[in-house]
């Protein structure tokens, strides 16, 4: 019998639960206002347990909401939301503030022991020009009676009429700062806790790293319970394996970021693919290497992912 449910508020979201813990809510159709870049997100983001891992709207960034596929530098266009960084004068509100807009569902399934959600998306600048299309895919799966995974996959075919460079602020010159990508925005009693990587153990210091995967270990105010969150790259992604940007000591976040020093130029009329597993747990660091095998595991199935242009 499959433990996970689904729930769709038609238009809005869809919910995945296991049993009477609901593990997270995707909103697809967001209110959004245009500053903060209006895009799909992943929060509340819960362990099985029910210990919330994610932070929506936080008051220092508040177009970070729980796990969103958000990008900075999108050509001249900002897909990640608020001010965009210009070499010489730092950060500068500008008209670019874009919107991944949802256009159809494509697929809702419950089967396998999985939940699957496929939707159709806008990518539509400030100005009203449409830039990308694309299909993108989540799929929750339980690992283990302490784990859980979501696999998320997009295809962006660039529409634009003209090629477009993808970025991050360091590929336009600020020092290590090349986020951008699946990101994800921890509670803030996770502030100061601890990245676990294959090497070890680390904070801040561990940041522009290149590597398959990374681990974020944190700890829960009044429960005192320790919770771990675990991101993995595909090997089949641009430039595997990526760099990350991460922190620790201002907040908590992962972010396995694909243009962090490199840009990637997508050619008029050609699909990009990105893939990520992430992993939930109910665990400390002592469990990453277990859990970022499983995730791997999940990511090498062969999932039945409906392509773009394929009818609902």
């Amino acid at each position: 019998m499959n433990a996970l449910k689904m729930g769709h508020d038609l238009g809005v979201s869809v919910t995945v639960r296991d049993g009477g813990t609901e593990l997270f809510q995707y909103v697809y159709r967001p209110d959004t206002v245009q500053l903060e870049s209006p895009k799909p997100y992943i929060s509340p983001l819960r362990t099985r347990a029910g210990e919330v891992v994610s932070l929506f709207r936080p008051h220092d960034h508040v177009w970070h909401k729980g796990i969103a596929w958000s990008l900075p530098h999108v050509g001249e266009e900002n897909f990640w939301g608020g001010p965009t960084y210009v070499h010489g004068r730092f950060y500068v509100q500008l008209e670019n503030n874009g919107t991944q807009a949802h256009r159809r569902v494509v697929a809702l399934d419950r089967s396998d022991g999985t939940a699957m959600f496929s939707h159709d998306l806008d990518w539509i600048t400030q100005s009203g020009r449409l830039f990308f299309t694309e299909r993108r895919t989540l799929r929750a799966s339980l690992i283990s009676p302490q784990a859980w995974a979501l696999t998320f996959e997009t295809r962006m075919t660039n529409v634009s009429g003209t090629d477009v460079v993808m970025g991050s602020p360091t590929t336009r010159g600020r020092e290590n700062a090349g986020y951008g990508g699946l990101f994800w925005r921890g509670p803030r009693s996770f502030t100061g806790g601890r990245l676990v990587t294959e090497d070890g153990l680390g904070g801040d210091e561990i940041r522009g790293r290149r590597m398959a995967w990374m681990a974020y270990e944190g700890r829960h105010d009044e429960t005192d319970a320790q919770s771990l969150v675990l991101m993995v790259d595909d090997a089949a992604n641009p430039n595997h394996p990526p760099q990350w940007f991460a922190r620790t000591e201002e907040f908590a976040c992962l972010n396995p970021a694909p243009f962090f020093s490199e840009e990637l130029t997508i050619e008029d009329g050609t699909t990009v693919r990105f893939r990520y597993g992430v992993g939930i747990a109910d665990a400390d660091a002592s469990a990453a290497s277990a859990l970022a095998d499983a995730v791997r595991g999940l990511l090498a199935r062969p999932d039945a992912i409906p392509a773009a242009g394929e009818s609902e």
